[in-house]
């Protein structure tokens, strides 16, 4: 695997020797956030942008005023937090497209002010690697602020049973969800790096495992 991608766009300006960073990536149900954690496990900081945007959403986080004023009351939980499942009434389905990007406008701009810092900060440290584990990477065009791309995929029935076995799941949702996302396939091809989830777990971290170590040693050179 080569360690400096040759795929655009990507981060520029990165130094010999300096932190690499990896965006992960993958649709709904294939496995990003397994990877996610296998990484975490090999040491390896990970920026989480959902958790990034749980915290936004909590009681006090900053964007629950923006949201409110948007939808009012009814999507505010009685701790003082953003009710996800009653957001999800305004900005999920086709016709409620606008009130999605309407919410999007004011959470992307905190989750990369998040993610900048994240970054800022590993550089400080001296890390080797660190991961942006980002759902809408491609969506957003996020790859440009990665050195790398990796994307967690598996085969579409694979992908459909572990998304419709979730709480509070149904077809329509999943469909909604998907249609908001870059084809698997299209993922795969702009990757640096396809983690197929669909093989044996042991296997999948097998490919994480040897990927931190060539990323590691890539910059120890």
């Amino acid at each position: 695997m080569a360690t400096l991608s040759q795929k655009q766009p990507r981060r520029t300006g990165r130094r010999y020797g300096q932190t690499i960073v990896v965006g992960s990536t993958g649709s709904i149900g294939m496995g990003k956030s397994t990877v996610s954690k296998w990484f975490q496990e090999l040491g390896v900081a990970v920026d989480d942008a959902d958790a990034v945007v749980h915290r936004l959403y909590s009681a006090g986080g900053a964007a629950v005023g923006p949201v409110r004023e948007l939808f009012g009351s009814a999507v505010i939980g009685a701790d003082g937090s953003i009710n996800r499942q009653a957001l999800s009434a305004f900005v999920v389905g086709e016709d409620k497209a606008e009130n999605m990007k309407k919410v999007e406008a004011i959470v992307f701009p905190l989750v990369d002010a998040a993610r900048d810092k994240f970054i800022a900060d590993a550089v400080r440290r001296g890390d080797a690697l660190v991961v942006l584990d980002i759902p809408l990477l491609f969506e957003r065009g996020s790859e440009r602020c990665c050195d790398l791309v990796t994307v967690a995929s598996a085969p579409a029935e694979a992908q459909r049973e572990r998304v419709l076995a979730r709480p509070n799941m149904s077809e329509a949702k999943f469909k909604s969800i998907l249609a908001r996302q870059v084809p698997d396939a299209d993922k795969r091809a702009k990757a640096d790096v396809v983690f197929d989830t669909g093989l044996n777990p042991e296997q999948t971290k097998a490919a994480v495992v040897n990927f931190v170590e060539d990323c590691r040693q890539e910059v120890a050179e």
